[in-house]
């Protein structure tokens, strides 16, 4: 059976970056991943529905609506893994107009069952920047205190669903200037 990493961070962290790099480094020593995004799994669903018109708009979706992508989008990754190594590339959390919403509840990892779930972090203000920086989205406007708090709510969910599935927990700094840091740390993770 192959490995299974569960990717996380919050918007803006370069979560997706770091997995690239790191994919990119494993290859060359003959280790391959597939890369799967749950948010594209939840979006193309979503969008065949008529529900969003882009990925910004799912986190508005009312909540049962969510859940019910949440488990298409489980379903569809768990056939899709086999054998195979696999990142998903997905949030611990999303914050929504009412509260956070667990990205990987418990029917998403009963389908899932990760062997290692990956937090990738950097400061506050080092998010903030990025995302004020990247006119490729539309992400409502939270100051640095906010998405702080955000990092914090996802290692407190990153424990519990450790305490469901046994998986074990990884924190990866993604600090400015210091990529290649942040992706031979995913790299050893992934061996």
């Amino acid at each position: 059976m192959g490995k299974k990493v569960v990717v996380t961070g919050v918007p803006g962290v370069g979560k997706t970056t770091v997995i690239t790099g790191a994919m990119e480094k494993l290859a060359e020593e003959g280790t391959l991943y597939q890369s799967i995004n749950f948010g594209t799994f939840m979006f193309e669903v979503a969008q065949k529905e008529n529900l969003v018109a882009d990925r910004d708009g799912m986190r508005k979706l009312d909540r049962d609506v969510q859940k019910r992508l949440q488990r298409e989008a489980a379903a569809g990754i768990a056939a899709a893994s086999g054998e195979t190594n696999v990142i998903i590339d997905t949030h611990s959390s999303v914050k929504t107009p009412n509260g956070y919403l667990a990205g990987l509840p418990e029917w998403v990892l009963k389908e899932l069952m990760p062997d290692v779930v990956v937090l990738v972090e950097t400061d506050e203000d080092q998010i903030l920047m990025r995302r004020l920086s990247d006119e490729s989205r539309v992400r409502d406007m939270e100051g640095a205190r906010s998405i702080g708090e955000h990092q914090q709510f996802n290692r407190a969910i990153a424990a519990a669903y450790a305490m469901y599935t046994g998986c074990t927990i990884k924190t990866i700094q993604n600090d400015n200037f210091l990529l290649d840091n942040a992706v031979a740390a995913m790299v050893e993770v992934l061996r």
